[in-house]
């Protein structure tokens, strides 16, 4: 069955802050206990939207049965046009793989920065050198590939959010949006990989063409022009070593689509 968005409003939002309260609760300590960033719980108490997936962990933080409203408010799917002024709606992904990509690009990047966000804050209260396999909860844990897992520090995030920002800076001055690096890479495959799921959840696109979005990964390979990332980093079977451009050393190099 596929899940859906809790739409959130006011009342809700208001319900959530207010019981937390009752329990004496800080954000960080409701957060924790429902397995989201402190940056994710405060949108809750703001009236951001709720994947129907994380109201488990909030029914728990707040000592709910169910959270209330939980059957009535739901999504009927995405409408494209809503996101065509999306800061990180990209023109050149639009004109050149269809609205889908420019739509992936820029609600996975949302979603994507605000993992990282999270992380770099649960990074910054433990010692040098410690990586997101060491927290409670990271998100882009499952996303990125397990061989560098160890790598994913601190330093690390910050430079992928400095990347991201640029890239998302490119798609909102229509700027080309081909990858350079791996980072970049990286950055559209999860970007992507994230955005389905949020598409999903949300119970589809909603366009008389809808059959033309049922494979989202299709734009990424035909952007990079091959699958080598799927090939070099997610595939078990391999091991990447630091001679190869995928090695984890090399993530930041200018190495593609370069004259």
């Amino acid at each position: 069955m596929v899940q859906k968005i809790i739409s959130n409003n006011d009342k809700l939002a208001k319900k959530i802050k207010f019981r937390r309260n009752e329990l004496g609760l800080t954000i960080e300590e409701a957060a924790y206990r429902a397995g989201v960033g402190t940056k994710t719980w405060s949108r809750y108490e703001s009236g951001g939207d709720i994947r129907s997936d994380k109201c488990k962990g909030i029914c728990k933080a707040l000592n709910w049965r169910d959270l209330p409203g939980q059957d009535e408010e739901i999504t009927n799917g995405i409408d494209i046009n809503k996101y065509k002024k999306h800061i990180a709606w990209s023109k050149f992904l639009k004109d050149g793989f269809g609205d889908v990509a420019a739509l992936s690009f820029a609600v996975g990047s949302d979603i994507i920065l605000d993992y990282i966000e999270e992380d770099l804050n649960a990074l910054s209260s433990l010692p040098l050198g410690a990586h997101i396999g060491q927290l409670t909860m990271s998100m882009l844990e499952d996303y990125l590939p397990g061989q560098f897992l160890v790598r994913y520090d601190y330093e690390f995030l910050y430079k992928l959010k400095c990347v991201l920002n640029l890239m998302r800076a490119r798609a909102k001055d229509g700027l080309p949006m081909y990858a350079n690096s791996v980072a970049e890479e990286l950055l559209v495959y999860i970007c992507n990989q994230e955005a389905a799921v949020f598409i999903e959840l949300s119970g589809g696109i909603v366009d008389e063409n809808e059959d033309a979005y049922l494979d989202y990964d299709e734009w990424v390979y035909d952007l990079f022009g091959d699958a080598d990332i799927i090939t070099f980093l997610y595939d078990e079977a391999i091991y990447v070593d630091n001679e190869n451009v995928y090695h984890f050393s090399h993530w930041f190099d200018k190495q593609f689509y370069m004259s």
